[in-house]
C-alpha cells in the first residue's frame, strides 16, 4: 500500500494557479511539465516525509520542499502527507501563513 497524499483546497488552487500562468506565459508544454514535477515530488515526500526543511517558525509541524522556483508547505500525517500550500518561493510566507490563522 502506498502513502497517502492528500491536498487541501487551497494547494490545489495554487497548482492550478500555477500551471495556468505558465501555460500562460511560457507553453501548455512546459505547464505540463511541471505539474508532472511537482506531483512526482509530492509522492516521493509521501514516502519520505521528513525530506523536506522544518518550517515552525511558520506553522507547527509545518515543512517544505522546493520545486523549481516553488515551494511544496506540508504536514506529515498519519500514513502520508498533507499538502497544505504551493506557492512561490518569492513570496512574504510569514503573511500567508499568518492569513491562515483567521480562516
Amino acid at each position: 500500500m502506498s502513502n497517502i497524499c492528500q491536498f487541501t483546497v487551497p494547494a490545489s488552487r495554487d497548482i492550478e494557479s500555477i500551471i495556468d500562468y505558465v501555460a500562460d506565459k511560457s507553453s501548455l508544454g512546459a505547464a505540463e511539465r511541471l505539474l508532472k514535477k511537482i506531483n512526482q515530488k509530492c509522492r516521493t515526500l509521501a514516502s519520505f516525509p521528513n525530506m523536506g526543511r522544518r518550517r515552525d517558525e511558520l506553522l507547527p509541524s509545518l515543512r517544505s520542499f522546493p520545486v523549481d522556483d516553488y515551494l511544496i508547505f506540508y504536514q506529515p500525517i498519519e500514513n502520508g502527507i498533507e499538502i497544505l500550500r504551493v506557492v512561490s518561493g518569492y513570496r512574504d510566507l510569514e503573511a500567508l501563513f499568518s492569513d491562515e490563522d483567521g480562516e
